[in-house]
């Protein structure tokens, strides 16, 4: 690419607010210089690239109105660490992909898939899944907690709503609608209240509106608890469950790689029942601690036993 082109490249992703492309088209501007061997240019555009991330992931205070129901995080996690099946994984990664190279989709007049509803029983990876998308994306993940929203300012969530969308509008990044459920429930259930259907309405009329850069998540324990109506506003919808017995086995391996020359896995497989993907983990962390605490206490599969058998009993009573 010539010079000339690389400038109104850039020209155009400023003031298309596509800063990911901006970057890549700055790098690919610096992979050119050193192509002539102009080092030092080139180390300096990705000196300022650097410190821009830098500058980028620090942390944005929201407006008073907003204090304490959006929290900001830079994640650090990859698709690598989430243990799931191969089509949660690929659906995740087509997310990803049609982010990326969007320019291409809208070059044909179609859109990248933004608005994605996660469901599926607690601690099977919903909340991990935004985490790893706003990292594989360079992106901050912003978590709106949708039952203090609700509980805090009934009478007032849709005005608070309409802010937060705004701030989806002005501000890039990955937005989690956590705990949805709260607004999300059908509207024709008995005990519903007329502000509830308000701000549900409120949500889908946002939902639909929404053309911002930004990716909305929102997530769910129990799809069934959702308004029909709902579905057909995002783009795509994952379905997570309890883990498989490759799952499990996968888990316990991965988490216990450090300690566990000696154990034998497969044996812990029925005693694991209905444990979750992050109970799972849990147990093998409470192991480990008993390990490292007790220096004589070697890793075996009676101590995970141990550890397995009192997250069941505090679970599953």
């Amino acid at each position: 690419m010539a010079k000339a082109e690389y400038i109104i490249s850039l020209i155009k992703s400023h003031y298309n607010n596509e800063p990911e492309r901006f970057t890549t088209i700055a790098l690919q501007v610096a992979a050119h210089e050193a192509k002539l061997g102009h080092t030092i240019v080139a180390d300096e555009i990705k000196t300022i690239i650097d410190k821009a991330k830098e500058v980028k992931h620090k942390t944005k205070v929201f407006s008073s109105d907003l204090q304490g129901l959006i929290h900001e995080n830079v994640p650090a996690v990859n698709l690598s660490d989430i243990i799931s099946s191969e089509d949660i994984k690929s659906k995740i990664n087509r997310i990803i992909s049609e982010f990326i190279q969007r320019d291409k989709l809208r070059k044909h007049d179609l859109e990248n898939r933004r608005k994605i509803l996660l469901s599926g029983p607690p601690g099977t990876g919903k909340t991990l899944t935004a985490s790893i998308l706003a990292n594989e994306l360079n992106l901050p993940l912003y978590t709106i907690l949708m039952d203090k929203m609700v509980t805090k300012f009934m009478g007032e969530t849709s005005a608070k709503l309409r802010q937060v969308f705004d701030l989806i509008e002005q501000r890039q990044g990955v937005y989690l609608f956590d705990e949805f459920d709260a607004i999300g429930g059908e509207r024709s259930r008995d005990n519903d209240v007329g502000e509830m259907r308000r701000v549900l309405n409120s949500f889908l009329q946002f939902i639909e509106r929404d053309n911002s850069e930004s990716l909305i998540i929102a997530i769910t324990n129990n799809k069934q608890l959702l308004d029909q109506a709902l579905f057909r506003r995002f783009d795509d919808v994952i379905l997570y469950n309890l883990p498989s017995l490759e799952e499990k086995e996968e888990l316990l391996k991965n988490r216990l790689s450090q300690f566990g020359r000696k154990i034998k896995f497969k044996d812990l497989l029925p005693d694991i029942n209905g444990l979750s993907h992050a109970e799972i983990s849990l147990a093998c962390i409470d192991a480990i601690k008993e390990t490292i605490l007790n220096e004589g206490q070697p890793m075996n599969n009676q101590l995970i036993l141990k550890a397995i058998k009192d997250r069941n009993a505090a679970y599953y009573k």
